[in-house]
Parts: structure tokens; C-alpha cells; sequence
């Protein structure tokens, strides 16, 4: 169901049905050739209006002339439609995947995935387009994956929305998933007033880190941060405190040990 001749810088954002169903009278050959298939698209003309509008769907017979044509029209279901006609504007909205993805054994995403471009600009109705911050993908599967992988994935069609691109190019940094141990980290105390001082009992962490072999064959030492809190030291009651450990963007922290340290508080006259 397709509908036409909106006025110029209007459209419709309503939903309307996927199929319409048509029961009709004519020749037996005729019945046996006419194209009823997934192609067949029934024309609907919004007859230049604006506003809330109630079409009735026998009215566009004249329009789709490969259903009319030497044959009388029983019955059409949906026989009415209602839609609402209003003015379009332009917004630019965040492109979001939309991927159910499966894995081999061992492996998964690296990096978050990437989308290029990463926006488009969207016209549509003004009501629909104010509470639409961002639009999805296609609907992708992918399954078995163990590299990286580049897909050219269209946008999902929206009701009365229109679109400065009709694809774009979705990146997939599958690697095989690792886990990598880093020894005798040091950990720092922030914030403490200069006439205080915090031994931490032991002052070095190991830590294991999970993430893809790629990425975690190139870290160091040097691009990790563990460190505690004057506050929280100050705040503690069990007489020992969990470091924090800030780690390089797509890993992910598996373990701490030890998990809390001790301390002795030290006070300067």
C-alpha cells in the first residue's frame, strides 16, 4: 500500500496495514494472469489534503488500474483508512545496529561496533520526527563469527520518514577473546591533605584483564590506574578498602588481588 500526492512539504507518519485483502468477480483467465504478488503496490492518494483524513479505499480504484481492469471489486478489507497529514521537517538522528550476532567458541566483539556514517538526517512529520532521537538498521543475523567482518546494512524503513543515505557500512571487530594478567601494579591515594599520609598495606595489585588478543597484546602496565580515596579511607570501618582500577577502553576487569588492602593513616604537626 503505497500513498500519493501529498502537498508539497507534507507527509504521514501513520502506520498503515501491510497487506490489504481483495475479493473479486471476473474472467477465469483473467483471475489466473492478474499480479497479485508482493509487487502489486495499491495506490492511495491523499488528494492534496492536510489534517485527519479518512480515505476510502474504493474511492482509489481509478488509480490501480491492475486490479480494476475488466473486473468488478467485491470486497476490499481494510475497506477505510485514517491517517493524519502534517508538515515534515529535518532533524539529524544517531544510527543504531540492529545485529543478533553468534560467535565460534572463544571469540566476540573487540570494540563496540562502528557505523559509518554514524548519523543521518531524517525528514519526516513534525510529531513523529520531535520524540525520534534515533533510527536502527535492518534487522541483521550473523552467525559462526571468528574475524573481522564489514556488512552494507540498509536503514529500517520508517512511516513517512525519508532519508539522506540508504545504507551504511557497519563494522564487526570479532577477534578471539583472551585474558592477560598485569603484576605489581602500584596503587596511589588521592586527595589526601597535606598533613596526612596513607601507607597501604601492600601498596601494589595484580590484576586480570579480558579482551581481544589484538587489543591486549599492546597494553602495558603504564595504561592502567589503581588507586584509592583519602575520603574513603577516612570513612572506613572494617580497617581495609577496595582499590579502584581504571582500565584501557574495551577490556574489562576480571579479578583484583589482593581484593582489599590494609592501611595505617599518618598524621604530621
Amino acid at each position: 500500500m503505497k500513498i500519493v500526492n501529498f502537498p508539497e512539504g507534507y507527509s504521514s507518519g501513520t502506520r498503515l496495514p501491510d497487506k490489504i485483502s481483495a475479493k473479486i468477480r471476473g474472467n477465469g483467465w483473467k483471475l489466473i494472469t492478474i499480479n497479485l504478488g508482493a509487487k502489486s503496490e495499491y495506490i492511495i492518494s491523499a488528494g492534496n489534503d492536510t489534517g485527519k483524513k479518512h480515505i476510502n479505499l474504493y474511492n482509489s480504484l481509478s488509480e490501480n488500474q491492475w486490479l480494476a481492469t475488466d473486473m468488478e471489486v467485491l470486497d476490499l478489507n481494510p475497506d477505510t483508512l485514517s491517517l493524519y497529514i502534517e508538515k515534515v521537517r529535518e532533524k539529524k538522528v544517531k544510527i543504531e545496529p540492529d545485529f543478533n550476532l553468534d560467535f565460534k567458541p572463544g571469540y566476540g566483539l573487540a570494540t563496540n561496533i562502528e557505523i559509518y556514517p554514524d548519523s543521518t538526517n531524517v525528514i519526516g512529520p513534525v510529531s513523529y520526527l520531535k520524540n525520534l532521537n534515533s533510527i536502527t538498521t535492518e534487522k541483521i543475523e550473523l552467525s559462526e563469527l571468528d574475524t573481522r567482518t564489514i556488512e552494507q546494512v540498509k536503514l529500517k524503513d520508517l512511516p513517512g520518514m525519508t532519508y539522506d543515505l540508504s545504507n551504511v557500512t557497519v563494522n564487526l571487530n570479532v577477534q578471539k577473546i583472551v585474558d592477560k594478567n598485569f603484576d605489581n601494579l602500584p596503587v596511589s591515594v588521592i586527595d589526601i591533605p597535606s598533613d596526612r599520609e596513607v601507607v597501604l598495606l601492600p601498596n601494589r595489585i595484580n590484576i586480570g584483564v579480558r579482551g581481544g588478543i589484538n587489543i591486549l597484546g599492546k597494553l602495558n602496565e603504564n595504561q592502567f590506574n589503581a588507586f584509592v580515596y583519602y575520603r574513603d579511607v577516612v570513612l572506613d570501618t572494617l580497617g581495609n578498602i577496595v582499590p579502584h582500577v581504571e582500565v584501557p577502553q574495551n577490556t574489562s576487569l576480571i579479578y583484583t588481588r589482593p581484593e582489599r588492602l590494609r592501611y595505617i593513616i599518618k598524621k604530621y604537626n
